[in-house]
């Protein structure tokens, strides 16, 4: 596996982790609207996964930062 495949591993990790917030933001604001009155609890779930959706973006944001730093140290070396 060269850098920019795992450059792109977790750009595209970064990118399903917002797609997910989304939804799980979406789902959040479902959950107050329809369930709002009755008290219901349905909005916990996408409130954990909300969280677990940050923690794979950063995740996701630290193996691109890596990457980045060993491709500016072997250039480093090469020069």
């Amino acid at each position: 596996m060269n850098l920019s495949s795992i450059q792109q591993t977790g750009l595209e990790g970064i990118q399903r982790g917002l797609q997910g917030i989304e939804k799980s933001a979406s789902e959040i604001v479902k959950a107050g609207v329809t369930d709002g009155a009755s008290g219901s609890t349905s909005f916990i779930e996408p409130i954990v996964e909300l969280k677990l959706y940050e923690r794979s973006i950063e995740a996701s944001a630290k193996v691109v930062k890596v990457a980045d730093e060993v491709l500016g140290t072997l250039l480093d070396t090469m020069a």
